[in-house]
């Protein structure tokens, strides 16, 4: 510490300055009154300088004995504003050191005889308690003046870093823990906004760090200069005699100025969450939030979440496991320590989804949605629209409780994810393109929500677009889950190289290999070669089910007996739906690709019963009753020679047919509305409807990609041209198919039919 005295009376502490003749302290122009109670400790410590004294020493020379005071509060309260004032730190000192169960120590040398050497006289100690006083008060009128004057420390575009909490307990329960917890409490609050965890994942992977690098003070600091974020906020606990003391500080990352700081105290480990959520509260309050909204959503930790440290570590652990796969394990511990852990329920829940489990997701949708009420608002709400969207299917209840959600917590980017999907099953893409947008303006460093807006574009055939967000992704190291995606850019620019790129990057890694697998499947499919295409779904589904995706593995294997049916081979489909059957989970896109593979490979009994089953189990999902049972109903009517009872089937599915009805990434079940509806008018021969039908499927290719209908589309276009008679655009129809197919296996019957039509036409 250093103080420098002025000619003019006139003393400079860093970049204070304090008159002393006047008493006063100037900092751009603010006066601060000076603060009494902390300087007597300092006063205390400054004559010791150098020297241990204890909490018992303090309390005798500060406060009577006749004197009723909480000793501990207040006098880890003036600790505090005084490492406050002097920009300390208890985990790092450079002045105050604490020495656990014995004292304080004032570590730093005086420079001045004036307070070492010579006695502190009652006009030197005056002198001093105005200037360090008016430093305590530059302190307590920069974390606490804002509220009087109406200011922000921090505003509403401004984004935080949750550091990590430094554990001098020696108790490892609390590692990971109380910033879980920490993270939960903030995440309430409509004003604050944390970088997402895989924000700082890939921030940590590009500075050189594994990706669960220790968050230290330093580290925490770069990363926030990094994602142009504004504060870091990190946090310590100590036990002192029987007592947890929790601290947290909020610093600016650009230059290290304390922003607030707030503390807690717990008697025993079973209240350290309590006092961690009163501490957020304030640390909420400090940074700038409203008194009301603080009040208004403010969950206790417990009720949140558990009051099991365990388990809320373990679900910590699953934060940090680096993919959902590995969170699984981690997720479970946690419902095994609280089965009444609502937001375990909920993450296990995305992670069985996010690995194509759509059944296991939906059991542990259903029950965090059982167990709302210990959660936290903005989770409540999403739990609720999950609930909605993945278990009832009721769109417009999901669309109610993100668009609350949206309203409540604008600056939560799930809540516009939520809705930017709904658009998409919808098939209202220009919506749902802004939602993605805003949403990554929200979460900038989000390498879902870049796969989101790449798509989109596709589908909107913007493919430059899409190009040019897969590539920014990429340079920013976000482009982890864009694969698929990049694939399918791949595919309309007929860019053969970067699709096996896009396959061979994916090989051998768990969780990517089937889904790369069983794009190229489908783009073997899509150029008629279908024995190729078979041995690549064998691989794919192989790979899922080593991964533990059975869902995803019977699904492809229901695909690939659809491929068999569209292309006349109905005793092939048969055959590979055997195996995809006994191997089914009951997930409600898979279900739907046996249905259709069922339906074209002609068993009509078969067929009905699923349907049945449909009706009965999805009577309110909105993707079933307007989309996948208007068309296996459509199918069923054609194999009983009624087009025009397929044609009326398919009535209710017009507004939406365009859209992408399944939950995950896969693209197989889009635009087969359109097609089957195409397949009626012909059967009912009604040439220029059933062209009109075909070419909304050309037209729309970032829908379709490298589906095989997007193929058999232009031979069904030629035929709805021959029916209408016009011979020239039916010859160019089929000439387009069979270009396509130039290099199609020769044994395909669907071939040997269009060639056959081809000639004909000569």
């Amino acid at each position: 510490m250093s103080l420098e005295t002025q000619p003019a009376s006139v003393l400079r502490f860093g970049v204070f300055e304090v008159d002393l003749r006047a008493g006063e302290l100037h900092k751009q122009g603010v006066r601060i009154k000076l603060q009494e109670q902390p300087l007597s400790v300092l006063k205390i410590l400054l004559e010791r300088s150098g020297e241990v004294v204890t909490r018992e020493e303090l309390r005798s020379q500060i406060w009577s004995t006749d004197t009723f005071v909480d000793f501990d509060n207040s006098l880890n309260t003036a600790i505090n504003k005084l490492r406050e004032a002097l920009g300390d730190s208890a985990d790092n000192p450079r002045f105050i050191e604490t020495l656990p169960r014995r004292g304080y120590r004032f570590l730093a040398p005086l420079s001045s005889d004036h307070y070492r050497k010579a006695p502190l006289t009652m006009a030197n100690w005056k002198l001093f308690l105005a200037v360090v006083g008016a430093i305590v008060g530059v302190a307590l009128w920069s974390g606490g003046l804002w509220r009087t004057r109406g200011g922000h420390l921090l505003t509403e575009k401004d984004t935080i870093v949750l550091g990590d909490f430094a554990n001098h307990t020696g108790d490892p329960v609390f590692d990971g823990t109380l910033r879980e917890g920490l993270s939960v409490q903030l995440e309430q609050s409509p004003f604050l906004s944390l970088v997402s965890e895989e924000g700082m994942h890939q921030t940590l992977r590009m500075m050189g760090q594994g990706a669960n690098a220790k968050l230290t003070p330093v580290i925490s600091r770069e990363v926030c200069q990094r994602t142009n974020s504004t504060a870091v906020l990190d946090g310590s606990i100590a036990l002192v005699g029987t007592r947890y003391n929790l601290i947290l500080k909020a610093a600016n990352c650009a230059n290290g100025d304390l922003l607030a700081s707030t503390q807690g105290q717990a008697n025993d480990k079973s209240h350290v969450l309590d006092a961690l959520t009163k501490a957020a509260s304030e640390m909420r309050r400090q940074l700038g939030e409203t008194l009301s909204t603080v009040q208004k959503y403010n969950t206790p930790l417990e009720q949140a979440t558990t009051s099991s440290l365990e388990a809320l570590q373990a679900l910590s652990l699953g934060g940090t496991a680096g993919d959902w796969a590995s969170a699984i394990p981690f997720l479970q511990r946690a419902i095994e320590l609280d089965p009444n852990f609502a937001m375990a329920y909920n993450q296990l829940a995305n992670a069985y989804g996010a690995v194509g489990e759509t059944v296991k997701a939906a059991e542990n949708v259903r029950k965090a949605f059982e167990l709302r009420g210990r959660m936290t608002e903005p989770e409540k709400l999403i739990v609720e629209a999950h609930y909605y969207r993945n278990i009832t299917g009721n769109l417009l209840d999901a669309r109610r409780s993100y668009a609350i959600g949206e309203q409540t917590y604008p600056r939560e980017s799930a809540f516009r994810r939520g809705l930017g999907l709904i658009d998409s099953n919808l098939g209202r893409y220009e919506l749902s393109l802004n939602e993605y947008q805003e949403a990554l303006r929200l979460r900038p460093r989000d390498s879902v929500v870049f796969r989101f807006v790449a798509l989109t574009n596709l589908i909107l055939n913007r493919v430059d677009d899409a190009s040019a967000t897969a590539q920014e992704a990429s340079a920013k190291g976000l482009d982890s889950a864009l694969g698929p995606t990049v694939y399918a850019i791949a595919f309309l620019r007929d860019d053969t190289h970067e699709m096996a790129r896009q396959a061979a990057a994916a090989a051998g890694i768990t969780g990517k290999e089937d889904l790369l697998l069983a794009l190229e499947a489908d783009t073997a499919a899509y150029f008629g070669q279908l024995a190729r295409a078979r041995e690549l779904t064998r691989r794919a589904s192989d790979s899922a089910e080593r991964a533990g995706e059975n869902e995803a593995s019977a699904e492809y294997e229901a695909i690939a007996a659809l491929r068999a049916g569209l292309c006349s081979k109905p005793a092939e489909a048969r055959e590979q739906l055997s195996g995809a059957r006994t191997r089914l989970l009951r997930g409600r896109d898979a279900d739907y690709g046996l249905g259709l593979a069922l339906a074209y490979s002609g068993s009509i009994s078969e067929t009905q019963r699923l349907v049945d089953y449909f009706a009965r189990t999805f009577s309110e999902n909105t993707i079933v009753q307007f989309n996948y049972l208007p068309t296996l109903r459509a199918r069923l009517a054609l194999m009983h020679s009624s087009p025009q009872q397929a044609i009326h089937e398919l009535e209710i599915a017009t507004p939406y047919e365009l859209g992408l009805p399944a939950i995950g990434f896969y693209n197989w079940p889009n635009l087969y509305p359109i097609y089957v509806r195409g397949e009626a008018y012909i059967a009912a021969h009604q040439g220029r409807e059933a062209a009109a039908e075909f070419q909304k499927i050309i037209d729309h290719r970032g829908i379709v990609v490298n589906e095989p209908i997007g193929a058999l589309a232009h031979l069904q276009l030629g035929r709805a041209y021959a029916l209408q008679g016009d011979t020239v655009k039916a010859r160019a129809a089929y000439q387009d198919f069979l270009t396509l197919w130039k290099g199609a296996d020769p044994d395909i019957p669907i071939l040997k039919q269009a060639k056959a039509e081809h000639a004909k036409l000569q």
